[in-house]
């Protein structure tokens, strides 16, 4: 992000997101930020606003933190939180007729890559920008009382295929993904089909492809942007089929864009299959 108030506000969210995947609440916050001498100080405040923002509307407290000079500016947070011993979320704990269900759009690889080359519109841009802003606290606090969660995973750097993937686990079972059924960051579509797709995804296929099955018709911009790598994306849970519409419930009174993707089946030829 150029914008140093915003590029704060993502990596705090990105940063948060795994307290919440885990079915805990964030509780404490440290600053990690690299920058060289040269950075205007303007610019260092403004990240790190960003950042304590984010944390406030998490409910967490900056703690402190630590400075490191280096080339190129980074931040992120360390991040403790709580939770119930008998509420943790695992990401492999997925369960034989489980409802998938995803709580953010896909496409912030492909998008910032367009935004790098001047290609998005600002209403693109914006929407690009909240959804990576927007906190999986929100998602988080809407199930944690409810029955029928099994796993939970964010989606980030793995992309979903690889997140799906890593809820298999050894369980022997099989993530079913419904492209038809995957939301989509506006002009996410379209950008991928101009084939604006970050390096990232494609180390995802290569590390994916004996794991994953894929329709030999299935568009080649679906496909890129299933192994997109996403920042601060959002929460995968895998929940029990009879709980599925209260959660679901639960979840569009939450966040803006929740949508059932997929389920899981019994054990197959692959441990993803995509239809």
């Amino acid at each position: 992000m150029d914008d140093a108030y915003e590029y704060g506000q993502i990596a705090a969210a990105n940063s948060l997101s795994d307290v919440w995947a885990m079915g805990g609440e964030a509780r404490l916050c440290m600053n990690i930020l690299m920058f060289p001498e040269h950075l205007p100080f303007d610019t260092v405040q403004a990240i790190l606003r960003g950042g304590y923002d984010k944390a406030a509307e998490a409910e967490a407290i900056v703690v402190g933190g630590h400075t490191i000079k280096d080339d190129i500016p980074k931040y992120g947070l360390c991040v403790s939180g709580v939770v119930h011993p008998d509420r943790i979320l695992r990401n492999n704990s997925i369960q034989k007729g489980d409802v998938l269900i995803l709580t953010k759009p896909l496409g912030t690889g492909v998008l910032t890559n367009a935004d790098r080359g001047g290609l998005l519109s600002d209403a693109e841009h914006k929407a690009m920008v909240d959804c990576m802003a927007a906190l999986n606290k929100y998602a988080a606090d809407a199930v944690r009382s409810l029955d029928g969660v099994h796993a939970c995973t964010d989606v980030t750097g793995f992309s979903l295929l690889g997140h799906s993937y890593e809820m298999c686990g050894e369980s022997g079972l099989t993530v079913i993904i419904d492209s038809s059924r995957v939301p989509l960051l506006p002009g996410a579509d379209n950008y991928a089909s101009m084939g604006l797709v970050p390096a990232v995804a494609y180390q995802n296929m290569k590390h994916l492809k004996d794991k994953v099955a894929l329709p030999k018709d299935l568009p080649s911009h679906v496909h890129d942007l299933l192994f997109d790598p996403q920042t601060s994306g959002g929460l995968l849970y895998s929940v029990a089929s009879q709980e599925a519409g209260r959660i679901m419930e639960a979840l569009q009174k939450a966040c803006q864009t929740p949508a059932v993707i997929g389920h899981v089946e019994g054990p197959s030829s692959h441990p993803v299959m995509v239809i």
